[in-house]
């Protein structure tokens, strides 16, 4: 995974007016911020001081510098004393890292003797970073503000939220997917312009041979097999008989992995359409990697492999689970309606309540033998379903809040993993919500990622950004969509 590859960089504004004691005192002060947001255990990723930017040549240099550095995965700058915005513009416009504007000040409270005139031109914060908050106003460059006291946790908090949500840009902008086959036949949510997305996103979406996989997977000892299926054993539950079944499963997981690492991708799409020279569909094979972190989207759904993986990114470490999944079947008891979101086979156990079972099943479409598959239960917990629709000239990502609850009923004959949820606001207006906006049947599922994350996300990829949310109302939802419509348009032009 990645978090812990990558630094933040905390760049502190001022200007030589105030003479060199206070900027040595501005430096003392902001090494200690640093060193407090460092210690606090509050965010996932290091913060770097680097300098206090007093001219425009500083700031081109620091914002020059930080583009290349491919640890920096952000800029995060306070302006402790008054640091004048015309000096920002030039290196404002070369910015290419995500950016989080910090208004916070060195000292909680203001001190009642202490305060005289050289103390305000040393604590200028309140009106300093308005100067600097005009500058990103006035460019409108895409920004995340957080307010207040350094020391506070909820603060610092937020500032961790973001933090990963800006991660996952850089891991978007280095994503390759691997695609066997093309989308299953005649779906239209699915497809989408792979170049569009690579323009905005980053990611290298191209197609791979079933047959090289097939090969590989011929390739397979029965020794490395079995190697995995002792993993297999010690992790899960193995209710079945049929253990060559689980054995094919074990080498389609080695081959899988071996290619997506020689051609250095992190998701993958395959389609039960496409499976020639294979005897399985990948079911085990497929959960078995996404639990290791790898993105999947089904029936060639590309779009939802790449978030799944990036949202996996976002929320390492976490231990909720983010996984691929599809909207199944609903519950509509009045006033108890519920979601219950499944796939032929493949969502990811990291979301499990229990310990999952491997067992084997007929599929019932693609013409392949049964294919093993983890069997489980989702655990409960607030969560988020995401995905991604090409709306013809530009992404939308769409976002609903959820609430994930142990399943109403046990299902004995449902031989599929599963997680059963209450949308926000409720099912119907959710849904309805959902389905004026356009959003697609297979979804990214995580316990570990908010939707302001997702929101900042999609700002800093300048991408649309849909919201339902427990105060939704269908009405103001399509006036939004409107006038969302029309801005988006307007820019296109």
């Amino acid at each position: 995974m990645k978090l812990k590859e990558y630094r933040f960089w905390f760049v502190v504004g001022s200007q030589f007016l105030y003479g060199p004691e206070t900027l040595a005192r501005v430096e003392e002060d902001a090494r200690k911020i640093v060193d407090g947001l460092n210690k606090s255990g509050d965010l996932p990723c290091e913060v770097v001081y680097k300098d206090i930017m007093k001219t425009s040549d500083e700031i081109v240099t620091v914002v020059r510098e930080a583009n290349y550095a491919s640890a920096c995965a952000g800029i995060i700058t306070f302006c402790h004393t008054f640091s004048p915005s015309k000096m920002w513009i030039n290196g404002l416009n070369l910015l290419q890292k995500p950016w989080l504007h910090f208004h916070t000040q060195f000292n909680r409270t203001i001190p009642n003797e202490a305060i005289d005139m050289d103390y305000m031109n040393l604590h200028q914060s309140a009106h300093g970073d308005r100067e600097h908050g005009f500058i990103g106003a006035r460019m409108r460059i895409p920004r995340k503000i957080v307010v207040g006291y350094w020391e506070d946790a909820d603060v610092r908090q937020k500032i961790g939220r973001w933090m990963r949500a800006a991660v996952g840009v850089q891991e978007s902008r280095n994503l390759k997917v691997m695609r066997f086959g093309d989308n299953m036949r005649n779906v239209a949510v699915t497809e989408g312009d792979k170049v569009e997305a690579q323009i905005k996103l980053g990611w290298q979406v191209n197609t791979w041979p079933v047959g090289e996989l097939a090969e590989l997977i011929g390739s397979v000892t029965d020794a490395e097999a079995d190697a995995l299926m002792k993993e297999y054993a010690q992790k899960y539950v193995i209710s079945t008989g049929d253990l060559d079944a689980v054995r094919y499963q074990a080498k389609e997981e080695i081959a899988l992995k071996r290619m997506l690492d020689r051609e250095g991708c992190t998701a993958f799409s395959n389609t039960f359409e496409d499976l020639y020279g294979m005897r399985q569909l990948p079911g085990l094979a497929t959960q078995r990697l996404m639990e290791q972190g790898y993105g999947y989207g089904g029936e060639g759904d590309w779009k939802a492999s790449a978030m799944t993986r990036i949202i996996k990114v976002m929320g390492e470490g976490l231990g909720g689970g983010t996984t691929f999944m599809e909207d199944y079947s609903y519950d509509l008891t009045v006033g108890k309606e519920l979601s219950m979101g499944a796939h032929m086979l493949e969502v990811c156990p990291s979301v499990a309540a229990q310990k999952p079972r491997i067992e084997v099943h007929p599929l019932g479409i693609g013409g392949k033998e049964p294919p093993a598959r983890l069997v489980f239960e989702g655990h409960a917990g607030k969560g988020v379903v995401a995905c991604l629709v090409d709306m013809g000239g530009r992404l939308r990502l769409i976002v609903q809040d959820i609430e994930c609850i142990k399943p109403t009923q046990t299902m004995p004959n449902l031989p599929v993993a599963r997680v059963m949820w209450k949308p926000m606001p409720d099912l119907k207006t959710g849904a309805e919500c959902w389905i004026m906006a356009g959003g697609a049947h297979h979804t990214t599922l995580s316990y570990d990622v908010t939707a302001e994350q997702l929101r900042d996300f999609a700002r800093m990829m300048d991408i649309e950004f849909v919201h339902i949310a427990e105060n939704t109302i269908p009405e103001e939802f399509e006036q939004n969509l409107l006038l969302s419509d029309l801005v988006w348009k307007a820019r296109e032009k």
